[in-house]
C-alpha cells in the first residue's frame, strides 16, 4: 500500500485484522501482496473476536485510531482516507 511506504516513517501503523479460515492461504497472501505491516487473525471468519469488537460487517472495512486508541474515522478510502492521515500525524 502506497501510502503505508509514504506515511510510515511519519508514524503511520497499520495493523491488518485477517477474516481468513485457513492460515496457509491468508499467510501466502501477505507474502504475495509484500504487506509489511503487523497482521492477526484467529482464523475464525466472521467469527473473529477483533471484527466483532469493532461492530464489522463488510470487508474490507477501515479504522483510523490516534495515538490514544480512540476510534476517529472508519471506512474512508482514497485521497479521504490519506487526507485524515495526514492531519492525524501533524498533530
Amino acid at each position: 500500500m502506497a501510502i503505508y511506504k509514504e506515511l510510515h516513517s511519519k508514524g503511520l501503523n497499520i495493523i491488518g485484522v485477517s477474516l481468513d479460515k485457513e492460515a496457509g492461504a491468508w499467510k501466502e497472501a501477505i507474502a504475495k501482496d509484500g504487506l509489511t505491516w503487523t497482521h492477526v487473525s484467529n482464523l475464525k471468519f466472521w467469527d473473529e473476536p477483533i471484527a466483532k469488537q469493532y461492530g464489522v460487517e463488510s470487508i474490507p472495512a477501515t479504522f483510523l485510531l490516534d495515538a490514544s486508541g480512540k476510534v476517529v474515522a472508519q471506512n474512508l478510502t482514497g485521497p479521504e482516507l490519506k487526507a485524515k492521515i495526514v492531519e492525524l500525524l501533524s498533530k
